[in-house]
């Protein structure tokens, strides 16, 4: 009975097991192992070189654009915090600004050259009521304190308007400015010649009427309340000063634009002129 043929393959394994032992052991004593797995580690950061050099590629800018934006955020807040700053000083000094206008406007009240023999009642502008064509203002004085209609009232400069409208404590004065707006005016040498200045709308000059062509007028001429007999304004208040004058070449009087002796845009105290037409 013929015995079965071992199989040569198992010692073949084993022998080529026992080589590469030896092998790497001898390659380790004498540091090839530690080249080649050098080289092995070479050659796979040589491979992932480019991408690392991708990812990183990737992650800087993003890692930037972190910290920008939370750098940004940092800047905004401040420049928020500046912006505000730079607010509360402007009301604060807007509002010094308005009441070093109104101590201003006050102390003229009480000394008006052109009202040498006149009482007159003070009052605080409570509201504006200005369009294209009409112009007015509100007071906070009325018929308790004395205002009557078609009173004069006056600025630091020179005549704001008339009243047109009066109630217990508050009184409606229609301004120079006004469209509906007319008052009768001198101007020149003494005794002045007459005109009548009317009012074209809010913030826009005034005009002249009745000065007869080629009157000599000039920048900077002031014209003042004429004071006739039963005129609704005494005499002597500045109303205007002319801005320009000129003739046309078939004009019958001359055109004449003039800006208001009160300024009007910017009225904070006004006194009403205790006076009528009998006085």
């Amino acid at each position: 009975m013929a015995m079965p043929r071992r199989s040569r393959r198992p010692r073949t394994t084993l022998l080529i097991l026992v080589l590469a032992s030896v092998t790497i052991i001898t390659l380790d004593a004498r540091g090839g192992f530690h080249r080649i797995s050098s080289g092995a580690k070479s050659l796979s950061a040589d491979a992932f070189a480019p991408v690392k050099s991708g990812v990183n590629d990737i992650i800087e800018p993003i890692g930037s654009f972190l910290a920008g934006s939370v750098h940004y955020g940092a800047v905004r807040q401040q420049n928020q915090k500046l912006q505000q700053e730079i607010n509360q000083l402007k009301q604060e000094r807007a509002s010094q600004a308005d009441a070093e206008q109104a101590m201003q406007q006050l102390s003229a009240l009480l000394n008006l050259p052109f009202l040498p023999n006149l009482q007159s009642v003070p009052a605080e502008v409570t509201n504006y009521g200005t369009s294209d064509f009409a112009a007015s203002i509100s007071i906070s004085v009325g018929r308790d304190d004395g205002v009557q209609l078609n009173m004069p009232v006056v600025g630091a400069g020179g005549l704001v308007g008339q009243v047109v409208q009066a109630s217990h404590h508050t009184a409606t004065v229609r301004l120079v400015t006004d469209g509906q707006s007319a008052v009768g005016v001198r101007y020149g040498p003494a005794p002045g010649s007459l005109a009548v200045l009317t009012g074209e709308g809010s913030g826009k000059p005034l005009s002249a009427d009745l000065v007869p062509s080629n009157t000599p007028v000039t920048a900077g001429e002031q014209f003042v309340t004429s004071g006739l007999q039963g005129a609704i304004y005494p005499a002597g208040i500045p109303v205007a000063t002319v801005v320009s004058a000129k003739t046309g070449s078939s004009a019958s009087q001359e055109s004449v634009e003039l800006r208001p002796a009160a300024d009007l845009a910017h009225l904070r105290y006004v006194s009403v002129v205790l006076w009528g037409p009998s006085q």
